[in-house]
């Protein structure tokens, strides 16, 4: 995302490579009102590989996940701090909160199919961006690549809510990459599916991040060990004001998995807290 007017460049024979962070989280404090929700969590968020937080209850995973596309109301809360996206600060006051969202989606705990048909679902962030493109090879493509063409390829003018609970939130998957965000936040999205959603819902993640940076919340930590390349585990603690989420240890999941540093991962991975 850029928001400078730029000039071409003189031909190079230099190699440039792919930035390895996506998403530099330098947050110090987030306010919901006068109450602080969230400290300290400094983390970044490599590109084109999925990243998992995780930690029991109430410690701010979703919280964090939510201020990374500025979907938190703006007139009840407050972020000191920065989130960088492409060197640019997300929270600038220059910068537009729908334009984040363009570059960064977002697929929700329960499947939120629109009640619209499934084509129009899919279609529905493109027509709202202004694209003018070919919307039927868009939608198509969006939906195969969340591995749901096959299902609906026969019932595209029928309600989205028409659909299983799997298909419905394989759906919401398509209409959050139709766009082609560089970036997919998922909140426990499949906490509301059965085993077999689930582990379809899971290899889908496993293949969209050849193409998106994925960043998932989770409860359940066998599915964090399964799909993602990287934790990042959250913990309640309190001062005398307040009850705040904050970061205690993250990198490369074997790694966290295997050697845990902090005693609250250690209690967490035995299941002793959750």
């Amino acid at each position: 995302m850029s928001m400078a007017t730029t000039t071409a460049a003189a031909p190079s024979t230099r190699v440039l490579k792919k930035p390895s962070t996506i998403l530099d989280l330098k947050i110090e404090s987030f306010f919901y009102g006068r109450m602080a929700a969230l400290r300290k969590v400094h983390l970044e968020i490599p590109a084109k590989r999925i990243t998992a937080f995780i930690g029991p209850s109430g410690c701010g995973k979703s919280t964090t996940l939510r201020c990374l596309n500025r979907m938190h109301p703006q007139n009840r809360t407050r972020l000191e701090g920065q989130i960088l996206f492409d060197n640019q600060n997300l929270y600038h006051p220059d910068v537009d909160p729908r334009m984040v969202r363009i570059y960064i989606g977002m697929v929700f705990q329960q499947p939120n199919p629109f009640h619209v048909s499934v084509f129009d679902n899919v279609a529905f962030g493109l027509r709202l961006n202004g694209y003018h493109g070919n919307i039927e090879e868009k939608v198509e493509n969006a939906l195969r690549s969340a591995a749901l063409w096959d299902d609906v390829k026969d019932r595209l003018k029928e309600p989205g809510t028409s659909l299983s609970g799997g298909q419905q939130q394989r759906l919401c998957i398509a209409r959050a990459i139709a766009v082609e965000p560089q970036v997919l936040l998922m909140d426990e999205p499949c906490s509301a599916l059965d085993p077999i959603s689930t582990g379809k819902i899971e290899e889908l993640i496993l293949e969209l991040k050849q193409r998106f940076s994925i960043v998932i919340v989770t409860h359940n930590l066998g599915q964090a060990t399964r799909i993602s390349d990287q934790l990042a585990y959250f913990y309640v603690e309190r001062d005398k004001h307040s009850r705040y989420g904050r970061l205690h240890e993250h990198g490369p999941t074997r790694e966290l998995v295997e050697n845990p540093k902090t005693e609250s991962l250690k209690s967490y991975l035995a299941g002793k807290i959750g």
